[in-house]
């Protein structure tokens, strides 16, 4: 399936390391080529929805505050997550270009978890906006300014540099002896480090700490929405509690190709609804869209 490893591998006295990797993903799919369409097709909307908030959040200066601070950092990591994805993938699976050299390869590990790590973490500093707007908002403006959602967003910044950097410097401790087929659609940090033959327990550990990590992360959104709907529920009806809680879990076997594509789509199709869900649905956004066409009018009546 893929070349021998060992007459292009790299040799010291400690590693050994393959010039090159093989991407596995997306083995034998009938039809494939349709999805590969739909993610084009994601990622151009994805820059033009997130290109698009980007510019109107920097022109219009009703939107320079806290809150559109933290949007604008999400729709920038959308638009940097995609382009480090997305482009890539295509390019690997549909021109069937499916070796990557190893340097790139953990180069392109390092940006892909970077900017889904700060996606995340965007969104739980953007629930903790919207908890103390709605469950104080008398001291909203106090809490919320900009230099706390700098230095906030700034220490996710730092934190996940230094995770990923820590990460990809233990894969480069590692030794790829035998195998060297990723079986996913990039270069991800835990089908890497399995393919190692010496000691691999530091990724493991950082894969463990990392993967703990996520359930503090996600009790935290969760605790803030909590507190929402505690807020909302003494305005709203049982009726309309009861509808915006519905959820159902399913739980069953998922065959690999199935899991390959529901991992890429959670790497990309949020990145192209966080725009809508987040920004362009909301009135102050929709007012400065109209300010700006509005600003734009008379160069048009100039023009003619």
């Amino acid at each position: 399936m893929y070349r021998e490893t060992l007459p292009t591998s790299i040799f010291n006295s400690t590693f050994v390391r393959p010039a090159e990797f093989y991407l596995g993903g997306f083995y034998n799919i009938p039809h494939v080529k349709y999805y590969y369409v739909f993610l084009c097709f994601v990622y151009i909307m994805t820059v033009l929805g997130n290109g698009f908030l980007l510019s109107v959040i920097y022109l219009v200066k009703t939107l320079h505050s806290p809150k559109y601070i933290i949007v604008f950092n999400l729709a920038f990591t959308d638009l940097c997550g995609s382009t480090a994805l997305i482009p890539k993938l295509l390019d690997t699976f549909l021109l069937n270009r499916r070796y990557i050299v190893y340097e790139a390869c953990l180069a392109h590990m390092f940006f892909v978890l970077l900017f889904g790590g700060i996606q995340s973490w965007t969104l739980v500093t953007m629930a903790y906006d919207r908890l103390i707007a709605i469950c104080f908002p008398l001291r909203y403006h106090s809490i919320i300014t900009t230099k706390s959602v700098v230095v906030i967003l700034l220490c996710c910044w730092m934190f996940l540099v230094g995770i990923m950097a820590t990460s990809a410097g233990f894969i480069n401790r590692l030794s790829f002896c035998s195998s060297i087929e990723i079986k996913s659609f990039f270069c991800d940090h835990g089908p890497i480090y399995q393919l190692a033959c010496n000691d691999k327990s530091y990724s493991y550990i950082l894969a463990t700490c990392a993967l703990r990590g996520v359930p503090p992360q996600q009790k935290m959104a969760d605790l803030s929405y909590v507190c929402i709907a505690i807020a909302l529920s003494r305005t709203i009806s049982r009726e309309e509690r009861l509808r915006a809680l519905e959820t159902s879990v399913l739980t069953s076997y998922i065959h690999p190709n199935a899991r390959i594509i529901n991992s890429s789509l959670t790497f990309t199709v949020p990145s192209l609804l966080n725009p809508i869900i987040y920004s362009l649905k909301t009135e102050e956004v929709r007012n400065a869209i109209k300010k700006l066409s509005l600003r734009s009018c008379p160069v048009r009546w100039a023009l003619h």
